[in-house]
């Protein structure tokens, strides 16, 4: 996530530490910048930078990416390990889990190798006062060399002792290592379990065994995939049944707000009211009100997830499935991102360290129906399948899990092809379940991910929709240049089980996926205008002529055909090669048409 560059300060302090210690909160809590928190392992892959005021000396604080060691090559660790090397940090400090502190703290000595003046952060002392675990702390400092200060950071305590103590390690003189910088891996391990035995006693805990239920109930092979798909149920079902009141406030409102406009334009010609009015302002308004409420809905639960310490459960569950397709466990946390933003999804393949696996991640992310398709799905899943409620949620699903069987064995087919090869090992570290900050969730859900979603296809959706009123309006032989596109592409949409129309709309909606359904009113009216209120969108799909199977079709394809233009320059990006955008749009789109010809052939 990018933010905007701090002012300059003096000294430098770097925060490292493994994946899922609290790092990023204690940066957050130190800073008072609202930087995204996920509760699973490798989310940080960039170098987020802050300000920290003590005693009136301004700091920079970057927070570096999490890594389990400096001795590998993953990016994470290259990007940690060169920071550090580069001498650029006047202190370092080390965030360390206090529940896992032996594992911790072999990359404490790795990075006290490479800095004379650190700081030990035992953060997490309330998850660890739960599990009953009681560390001496002054005994750590005796063993270290260092200072040691104990912090619960998610609720701001211990964090202005850690201030302090940052200070004074950035004025006072370095300290020597206790071991070489050659030392081998059984060194450390050596090294850190004398050091736990010796200041850590670990207690019997009831919360513990907690926790041990609860992850052989969550990630058993038994219980784990189909808790997971009742869990993906309840969250599409909760979406579907709370954002139809909202949509219809908000089409109200948009509604109002665009008879005040046209009164007060009423004096201008047709050619600047119909496509500032009828194209941009009312496609906009449409995909606002259609995308807001699930949006608002989805993210909070998908974060609410997040924050608990589900997500890397769900990789762990689809780690074996993945694997034997030649993929990396770690997809499945991508794959997770894509249901909110494909874009989102791409761009975090970055936790992906081999570069095959990455690819793999990547081309395929685009199976997963982002939050823009949501809205054509839980519409058309409430008009032609439950009415709304349970089956509804219940057909989504299924579709949520049939474009997750296509992504794996696309995965399975790349694998074997132009990105053959042998699946990667990775470590999963599966974190405690922690309460969730509700009011940090509901905050970061808003801005983060809501607001900026809605945001860009707002910025999508104008174009777009002037572009669609200029093709509805320009006529030619007394056919508008939209008839004459649905026209042109009906033999192809029969051939899916669909029509022409459904088609165009498909094409035109490339720039954003909220896009569908707005152009599809459009055509199916035969204006310019936004179309009809959304609760006639039944109506008029049922006196076009549509069906269960027509439906059933465009579902399919809704979640099986290209990525939108969005996510397909981000794959240019990540990648620096057009053509596995190129792949990455043809793959889906063939598998969705050929199950839709299928069907098709199935019901003739």
């Amino acid at each position: 996530m990018s933010r905007r560059k701090p002012a300059p300060a003096g000294k430098t302090v770097a925060l490292v530490g493994n994946p899922n210690v609290g790092k990023s909160t204690v940066f957050n809590g130190l800073t008072g910048l609202n930087q995204h928190t996920g509760n699973w392992p490798g989310k940080t892959v960039a170098l987020a930078q802050g300000r920290l005021t003590i005693a009136g000396e301004t700091y920079r604080l970057v927070d570096l990416p999490g890594t389990y060691t400096l001795a590998g090559s993953a990016g994470e660790e290259r990007v940690t390990l060169e920071f550090i090397a580069s001498g650029e940090a006047d202190c370092v400090v080390i965030v360390c889990d206090a529940t896992a502190l032996e594992r911790n703290l072999i990359l404490a000595q790795q990075v006290m190798q490479r800095q004379d003046k650190a700081v030990l952060c035992l953060n997490l002392m309330d998850e660890a006062e739960r599990g009953n675990i009681h560390i001496d702390r002054a005994g750590l400092e005796k063993a270290l060399g260092i200072p040691v200060v104990a912090t619960a950071a998610g609720s701001g305590k211990g964090l202005d002792r850690l201030k302090a103590a940052i200070a004074r390690a950035c004025r006072q003189p370095g300290r020597p290592n206790r071991l070489p910088l050659t030392a081998t891996t059984a060194q450390y391990i050596a090294w850190a379990e004398e050091v736990t035995e010796k200041t850590v006693l670990r207690g019997r805990s009831a919360y513990h065994l907690r926790q041990l239920r609860l992850d052989r109930l969550l990630t058993g092979k038994g219980l784990g995939i189909p808790l997971l798909l009742l869990l993906l149920l309840a969250v599409i079902w909760l979406t579907i049944s709370g954002a139809n009141y909202p949509s219809q406030v908000l089409k109200w409102g948009f509604d109002w707000v665009q008879a005040r406009l046209a009164a007060w334009l009423s004096g201008l010609p047709w050619y600047v009211t119909g496509p500032l009015l009828d194209g941009v302002y009312a496609t906009v308004a449409r995909v606002i009100a259609v995308m807001l409420p699930p949006m608002a809905i989805f993210f909070p639960l998908f974060t609410l997830l997040e924050d608990v310490g589900y997500l890397p459960r769900v990789a762990f569950v689809l780690d074996r499935g993945l694997s034997r397709c030649g993929a990396c466990g770690k997809q499945a946390l991508t794959m997770c991102m894509g249901l909110g933003c494909n874009a989102v999804g791409v761009t975090g393949c970055r936790i992906i360290d081999s570069p095959r696996e990455r690819l793999i991640a990547v081309v395929t992310n685009g199976f997963l129906p982002c939050n823009g398709r949501f809205p054509t799905l839980i519409l058309l899943g409430s008009i032609f399948f439950g009415g709304g409620g349970f089956l509804g949620a219940l057909t989504v699903t299924a579709l949520i899990a049939l474009g997750t069987g296509a992504a794996m064995a696309a995965s399975w087919l790349l694998s074997r092809t132009i990105l053959r090869g042998q699946p990667s090992a990775f470590v999963l570290e599966l974190p405690p379940f922690r309460k969730p900050r509700v009011g940090q969730i509901l905050v970061r859900s808003l801005t983060d991910r809501t607001l900026l979603v809605a945001r860009r296809a707002a910025l999508v959706a104008a174009p777009a929709g002037l572009l669609t009123w200029c093709l509805g309006a320009a006529t030619w032989n007394g056919r508008s240049l939209l008839a004459w596109g649905a026209a042109l592409l009906e033999p192809v949409g029969r051939a899916l089980g669909m029509d022409g129309a459904i088609a165009l709309s498909f094409l035109l909606a490339l720039p954003a996926n909220e896009l569908f359904l707005p152009v599809l009113t459009m055509l199916l009216t035969g204006g310019v205008g936004l179309g009809p209120e959304l609760e006639q969108t039944g109506p008029l799909l049922l006196g076009a002529g549509w069906s269960w199977p027509t439906a059933m079709c465009v579902m399919i394809f809704v979640v099986l055909h290209w990525p939108c233009g969005t996510t397909l320059a981000t794959i240019v990006r990540e990648t620096g090669k057009r053509r596995w955008a190129v792949l990455a749009a043809v793959l889906p789109t063939a598998i969705g048409a050929g199950i839709c010809l299928l069907i098709t052939a199935l019901l003739r």
